[in-house]
């Protein structure tokens, strides 16, 4: 990805809200910020789809300013490129159409999050026992105020910063490093009760288990 890309870009246009919601288009624009650019051909190879099919997910990628063509190459053959890092979109909005897309592209992008998850448990046998001791598989339950969770995501997303520059740059990686998905989650937990009646063992955090809830970036950014 060129150093001139913007670092995210934010969907806010429900028919856009929408149209991202596409698990085929989300998984291709997270495939041109990791491996691309690459032409519809290389991309049906690593999504299993049809070229023809690549290619019209990229066309509606490209109308939303999700993605764009890269110099070189002709039609089919010509290669795509992600135009940035993350894709945003509002946690909130007071247009019911915006509010209703964007809730259904969380939600879209969830269930994909979770696939790759089940893909990678599923696959955890063949991982170094390095790897499998540092890989992380846990919850936790917290009584945290609104300001205070967001507070925390602005903690989280300080803590990951530096790391980006990694993904812009290959020549920053140190030897050993590997593609690693962070993914958050953090909302109220609408099957607990509030309150102090709330049980207070709930929460207990272990290293590959369930915290008081069952179940696994910045509540705005989708891949």
């Amino acid at each position: 990805m060129s150093q001139q890309q913007p670092r995210s870009i934010r969907l806010t246009d429900p028919r856009a809200l929408r149209a991202y919601a596409h698990p085929t288009r989300m998984t291709l624009v997270g495939l041109l910020r990791r491996s691309g650019p690459f032409t519809a051909t290389r991309a049906a190879e690593l999504t299993g789809e049809s070229v023809a099919s690549c290619s019209y997910h990229l066309r509606i990628l490209a109308k939303y300013g999700l993605v764009e063509q890269a110099p070189g190459g002709r039609g089919r053959e010509k290669p795509w490129r992600a135009t940035a890092q993350y894709t945003e979109w509002p946690d909130h909005s007071e247009d019911a159409a915006v509010a209703e897309a964007a809730d259904a592209l969380s939600g879209a992008a969830i269930e994909l999050y979770f696939q790759r998850v089940l893909r990678a448990v599923e696959n955890r046998h063949t991982l170094s026992p390095e790897w499998r001791e540092a890989e992380r598989y846990s919850d936790a339950l917290f009584h945290l105020t609104p300001e205070e969770l967001a507070g925390l995501g602005e903690r989280i997303e300080e803590l990951l910063r530096p790391y980006e520059e990694r993904e812009r740059d290959p020549a920053l990686r140190p030897e050993g490093a590997e593609p690693v998905a962070v993914v958050q989650l953090a909302f109220r937990d609408r099957d607990l009760p509030g309150g102090a009646e709330t049980d207070p063992t709930n929460g207990t955090e272990g290293a590959h288990g369930t915290g008081g809830a069952a179940g696994a970036a910045d509540g705005d950014e989708g891949e």
